[in-house]
């Protein structure tokens, strides 16, 4: 078993390190929010007084932190945390960021002799509370050998994206091709109930038919068709707009590094802004149907 310093416990951290916990690993946690510290300390983690508590003695460093700029600020310059943990240590960022500032990070983890591996997740919430998330992971394929039995305590899909960064430009392909078919999905449910169809009729017909995608499979934006998905609870819980707004903003930068054509993702990416300015960023990204029916 591992001696794992967990740094992030928002709604993906807490679950993730609950379910290493349950694996029975070592744990020591750390976030700016102290009662998230106190209910896993409750569950058998150890409570750590700041980051560089946490990774004292640790030999795996896990963050889980909501952006680039929270995680070069806690990792890199002069004071970073990666000053603090020993040469030899495994460092697995979690975090959606950048591939360009995960690449960053890879570069001054290797400068001290610790191995990393970027490796953000899909599967939301709900999966990060099964231990069924999907791992997407940049860096070198023996250091993913080393982790792997941490992420299959977490996760159930294991995907070696390719070298340093390439596990965030997965994530953001495909968060991106998941805001799309999001948007599609709610405006063809708009467009079939203005005109008299029954939602979850409407819904089951598109689903098994060509225009079947994960989002009607599993998370439909119409209120009241499936009565676990956050559009049935006012949109809340989930993956908050903002966050989408977020990784698709990393979308365009990626695409804007490479002068790859993603008009798709960039109309996305103006959607969710509007959400945003409209008050909606706090709740589920499914909350986009509500562009097309208010």
């Amino acid at each position: 078993m591992s001696k794992i310093a967990f740094i992030g416990l928002g709604h993906m951290g807490l679950p993730m390190a609950r379910n290493l916990l349950k694996a029975g690993h070592e744990l020591k946690v750390y976030d700016l929010v102290q009662e998230a510290i106190n209910e896993l300390a409750a569950e058998g983690a150890k409570p750590a007084r700041d980051a560089r508590d946490a990774v004292a003695g640790m030999q795996v460093v896990i963050t889980m932190l909501p952006a680039s700029k929270h995680v070069e600020g806690l990792l890199l310059g002069e004071g970073g945390l990666l000053e603090s943990i020993p040469a030899g240590s495994l460092v697995l960022e979690c975090s959606t960021i950048a591939p360009d500032s995960a690449r960053k990070v890879h570069a001054a983890a290797k400068a001290r002799g610790i191995e990393m591996l970027d490796a953000p997740v899909s599967g939301g919430t709900a999966g990060a509370a099964a231990g069924t998330l999907t791992f997407m992971v940049g860096g070198d394929a023996a250091a993913l050998e080393k982790a792997r039995p941490l992420f299959a305590a977490m996760g159930k899909n294991i995907f070696h994206a390719g070298p340093d960064g390439a596990g965030q430009v997965a994530k953001v392909c495909n968060n991106q091709l998941l805001a799309v078919q999001m948007i599609g999905t709610a405006e063809s449910m708009a467009l079939g109930v203005a005109n008299g169809l029954d939602p979850t009729t409407l819904a089951e017909i598109m689903r098994q038919s060509s225009g079947g995608n994960w989002v009607l499979e599993r998370y439909n934006p119409w209120p009241g068709v499936m009565l676990n998905a956050p559009a049935s609870k006012d949109y809340d819980g989930g993956f908050m707009a903002e966050l989408m707004a977020k990784d698709l903003g990393l979308a365009q930068e990626t695409a804007q590094h490479s002068l790859s054509s993603t008009p798709m993702g960039a109309l996305a990416l103006h959607l969710y802004r509007l959400l945003l300015k409209q008050g909606k960023g706090k709740k589920d990204f499914s909350v986009v149907q509500k562009l097309f029916t208010e």
